[in-house]
């Protein structure tokens, strides 16, 4: 019988609802662009055209990057997993600054739910065997 490989291995829940979770980030990121390029080309709010264009491009760019790691996440690609937490770390001080000086307690709760699941669902036992297995021949070489 033909031992499986790593990459044959189905990815745990933990770390598809990781990827679920992240590409809703991707999604909503994706909406946060079409609305604000929907107000620039309106020419609502100040310095909306002037601004618009490229806060709308910024969120265009970081939807698509942060929904592809989220389906990898979710067909079980490793490289996802990297993606994903560099995105949630960075989304702690945006945590932050809602619960603190923005005011905005119920986003900065919400937020801070959906980052600190995705972290441990991404770190969970399950989720770091798993991305664990591809070195577990190296491991028994050595040993």
């Amino acid at each position: 019988m033909p031992t499986p490989t790593p990459e044959s291995i189905a990815p745990p829940a933990t770390f598809r609802s990781a990827g679920v979770l992240v590409a809703a980030q991707g999604a909503a990121s994706l909406i946060a662009a079409f609305v604000l390029l929907v107000r620039a080309v309106s020419g609502e709010g100040d310095n909306a055209v002037a601004n618009g264009y490229g806060t709308a491009g910024w969120f265009g760019v970081l939807g698509v990057g942060v929904g592809a790691a989220g389906v990898a996440l979710i067909l079980g690609k490793r490289w996802g997993r990297a993606i994903a937490t560099v995105v949630q770390l960075l989304l702690l001080p945006v945590v932050w600054s809602l619960l603190t000086g923005s005011h905005q307690t119920v986003y900065g709760v919400v937020l801070g739910i959906v980052v600190t699941g995705v972290l441990v669902l991404l770190f969970s036992p399950p989720s770091s065997r798993w991305m664990a297995a591809e070195y577990s021949d190296v491991d028994d070489e050595l040993g």
